[in-house]
């Protein structure tokens, strides 16, 4: 099985949410993923910045090598980085299952997208709040997630677009009932509901989880605000 149908199978789980490592204890990785794991997660949300598409830096491919060594969860790779293309190979190579990056960091898209979907990996497409859906949707039909972000990309702990919800409606228009509609920034108890009902299905996140005191019952919450019941919390509880 391909890293791309693996994902696809994942999809087919139901809603997922989707942890950001960007605000997780580094200094004891490989506890924190175990903690995911534990309770329920099947993906792990990493982003990538280079502090030049966006001001903040956080990490590269050692660390998702790392990730990869320690868990066999499905990693969902961000990269928030100018020319991305150059990295692509070098994102599959570390592990990624799914590769996606920023329409506003290329001339056009579609390329890319191919690229990844070559590699094995899905392809996915992120957009910056003030970048409609009407930019990008030649590149839809390439595309197995697309990300709209709410909140500026860059830094988490931001205040949640609710603006940005209607850009769900436009994107299902536009694409196949295989299409991930993943979102991020901002996502926590008084938000996914919202979230939920604009039709997304991948939720990215960190706050609401990592600075938390108990992680399982963070997830627990989360989860059970859009009705899906955490296998791994129901196992450990």
């Amino acid at each position: 099985m391909s890293r791309r149908e693996r994902v696809q199978e994942v999809r087919r789980d139901g809603l997922q949410l989707l942890p950001s490592l960007l605000l997780c204890d580094f200094a004891n990785l490989g506890a924190e993923i175990h903690a995911m794991e534990d309770a329920g997660i099947q993906v792990l949300h990493l982003d990538v910045m280079d502090g030049d598409f966006v001001p903040n830096f956080t990490y590269g491919m050692p660390i998702v090598e790392a990730i990869r060594r320690v868990t066999d969860l499905v990693l969902d790779v961000h990269l928030m980085i100018s020319k991305p293309e150059r990295y692509l190979g070098a994102f599959y190579d570390a592990g990624a299952d799914v590769i996606t990056f920023h329409a506003e960091a290329v001339d056009d898209p579609l390329p890319l997208l191919r690229r990844i979907r070559k590699l094995g990996a899905a392809s996915g497409l992120a957009i910056n709040p003030q970048t409609t859906v009407a930019s990008v949707a030649h590149a839809i039909e390439e595309c197995d997630l697309v990300l709209p972000m709410s909140i500026q990309p860059g830094f988490g702990g931001q205040e949640f677009q609710g603006e940005v919800l209607t850009k769900f409606a436009e994107l299902k228009e536009l694409a196949g009932p295989s299409l991930i509609l993943e979102i991020d920034g901002g996502v926590n108890k008084q938000t996914i509901t919202r979230c939920i009902e604009a039709g997304a299905e991948w939720f990215v996140a960190g706050s609401a989880i990592f600075k938390q005191k108990d992680y399982t019952l963070a997830i627990r919450d989360l989860t059970q605000s859009f009705g899906v019941s955490n296998r791994g919390v129901d196992q450990i509880n």
